[in-house]
């Protein structure tokens, strides 16, 4: 069979992988609905294929200045760092840069050149402008998309640009074919049966069988902790350093 494309597709693998329609699935389309989101959350924060990196350009303007904040998409996961912003290098920037000059005065013959010394020389720079001027804390909250950069004023600068480094949800049409995710959500609707069959364990049926609502959610929910488990401890992408 094809791979789901789109999320109607998506729900109707999931239903058959546990059995429909040879059983029937005691469960209603928005229960479904609710389970295919909340694992399409789960999945968007703690696997490394439901986020991806991002840079965003945003220019310094007085609204930013006066609010003491930077208003940020919606959606951002989180805030893993923000490049250093102007004047916050020792040393130096444009024509006064140390790589620059080291190029400039280097370029005839730099492939020849040792430059063990100088990564060695970078690193130290790197680490006295560390230890000297630091880097500007922030913090950021997903839930209201406003990042504060705890910094003196005169590090922002109207009309400066500064860059973010981000992580940004994965909202694509081929999320449906993601196994992991498909594995999950079905993980999730066992678990949403089962809790839906409990108050009739015990019920005999025509020809004596027996509805085991209590063993469907045992097992779903033993499968559920361990693949949340296995996201947290394995799958995540690099640590955001600030999520909400």
């Amino acid at each position: 069979m094809a791979k789901p494309i789109d999320r109607e597709d998506f729900k109707d693998y999931i239903l058959r992988k546990i059995g429909a329609p040879v059983l029937q699935i005691n469960i209603s389309e928005e229960q479904v609905e609710d389970r295919v989101d909340e694992a399409l959350s789960f999945w968007n924060d703690y696997h490394y294929n439901g986020s991806q990196a991002v840079y965003l350009k945003h220019l310094i303007t007085q609204e930013d200045l006066d609010n003491g904040y930077i208003t940020l998409p919606e959606g951002l996961l989180g805030i893993s760092k923000v490049f250093p912003l102007s004047g916050g290098n020792s040393a130096g920037t444009g024509f006064f840069n140390v790589q620059y000059q080291f190029v400039l005065n280097n370029l005839t013959d730099i492939t020849g050149y040792d430059i063990q010394n100088y990564y060695m020389t970078m690193q130290h720079l790197e680490f006295m402008n560390e230890i000297l001027v630091g880097k500007p804390l922030i913090r950021y909250n997903k839930h209201v998309n406003k990042l504060y950069v705890d910094a003196t004023k005169s590090k922002l600068v109207l009309g400066d640009f500064i860059v973010i480094e981000a992580y940004d949800i994965v909202d694509t049409s081929d999320i449906w074919s993601d196994r992991w995710l498909q594995n999950y959500a079905t993980v999730l609707v066992r678990e949403q049966w089962g809790m839906n069959l409990i108050k009739f364990t015990g019920m005999q049926l025509v020809g004596g069988t027996q509805f085991n609502g209590e063993l469907i959610l045992a097992d779903a929910r033993a499968d559920r902790e361990r693949m949340e488990d296995d996201a947290i401890n394995g799958l995540q992408p690099l640590t955001y350093n600030f999520v909400g």
